[in-house]
């Protein structure tokens, strides 16, 4: 609104310090400039889409002309030089570093020829000049880092929700498959004793046996669900954060557990850590369901670079056999998806090492 207003008085001025002839017969085509172009400042007053693509071209190259008229008719008078001065304001705040420079260019080679030799109002508009391209290089680098800022916001964001989706998966996955199964188990159960009680009660106190078993089975089910979704510790590091996982799930499974840890600094970037123990995590679950093993054991240590992470288990293995790097499993589809997916997003390195019957292995390695 400021720009479109001082627009506005510098029309109403020029048409002040230029009026009719003296004679008033005689209007020139200077004059019917001027008294245009008052109207097209005032019509701006109303209509805000001057200051908007295309139309603020349009604008631009008018203000251009309307300075050229000024300096044509007065070079170096007051008039003049803040019509320039307008001119390059409007131009750094409404249009790209391009045009700003054609401006800029065109208006002081006008100030140039016209003020020969130089005087202080051409050095004045010079120096301007170079201030408002100066501003609106400024302000394209500024537009570009935002942009680039959205962008990188947008694909956070779709990251995020990604794996807020693939989380909600894995929850639902690991209910069906450990929880809800119990139950379901249990409620046949319930329904077998419920007829066997009214012709076969050993039968039922047998029954009744292996339902007790049954809750004890769920009851660590929902243990190792829960488990699955607690929050990982904060403030201590990696290593201790690992043992206590490793001897929480000996408590809780009954399935002898170790742990090893070399000398290691954790990695500077907080969500490795978090990924690295939700990895061993849903590694020491899956053990507890599908493996049937009696013993775990867990190392992590530094090679070089990377941070190594090694799960072993002595239970039934995966249904194939033999070892298989990350881009091999993937391309068979085979193995653990999240713990896939957890690496890959960590750009680590994956080996699955499956012996069916005997136990299997996974070893990943994160840069840090």
């Amino acid at each position: 609104m400021a720009l479109r207003a001082a627009r506005v008085g510098l029309a109403l001025a020029s048409l002040a310090r230029y009026p009719f002839a003296s004679n008033g017969a005689h209007i020139s085509s200077a004059l019917v400039f001027l008294i245009a172009y008052a109207i097209f400042s005032v019509g701006t007053l109303f209509e805000t889409k001057f200051d908007a693509a295309p139309r603020a071209v349009i604008a631009l190259v008018i203000d251009a002309a309307f300075f050229a008229l000024t300096e044509w008719l007065a070079p170096g008078s007051l008039i003049s030089s803040l019509t320039f001065g307008y001119l390059l304001i409007s131009a750094a705040m409404l249009h790209s570093a391009l045009r700003v420079a054609i401006a800029t260019l065109a208006g002081t080679a006008l100030v140039l020829i016209l003020n020969w030799p130089l005087g202080g109002v051409a050095w004045a508009s010079i120096t301007a000049g170079a201030i408002a391209l100066a501003f609106a290089l400024h302000k394209s680098y500024l537009e570009q880092r935002l942009s680039n800022t959205l962008r990188h916001n947008v694909i956070i964001r779709s990251q995020a929700e990604g794996a807020r989706e693939a989380e909600r998966e894995r929850i639902a996955a690991d209910f069906h498959d450990g929880p809800l199964q119990s139950f379901i188990s249990f409620q046949m159960r319930l329904e077998i004793i419920r007829k066997l009680l009214a012709r076969d009660v050993e039968a039922a106190a047998e029954e009744l046996n292996q339902l007790r078993e049954l809750c004890r089975t769920q009851v660590s089910d929902l243990r190792s669900f829960v488990r699955s979704m607690r929050p990982v510790d904060e403030g201590i590091s990696l290593s201790a954060s690992l043992s206590r996982m490793v001897e929480q799930f000996q408590r809780d499974t009954g399935i002898t557990a170790t742990f090893s840890s070399e000398e290691f600094h954790d990695p500077d970037e907080t969500e490795i850590s978090l990924e690295l123990l939700q990895i061993i995590r849903e590694t020491l679950n899956n053990i507890q369901k599908h493996s049937g093993a009696s013993r775990v054991a867990v190392f992590i240590g530094k090679r070089g670079q990377k941070l190594e992470v090694r799960t072993e288990d002595n239970g039934g293995g995966f249904p194939f056999s033999g070892t298989f790097t990350l881009d091999e499993l993937e391309l068979l589809r085979m193995g653990p998806i999240s713990i896939k997916r957890r690496v890959r997003m960590l750009n680590g390195e994956l080996s699955l090492d499956s012996r069916p019957g005997q136990g299997s292995s996974i070893e990943i390695r994160v840069p840090v």
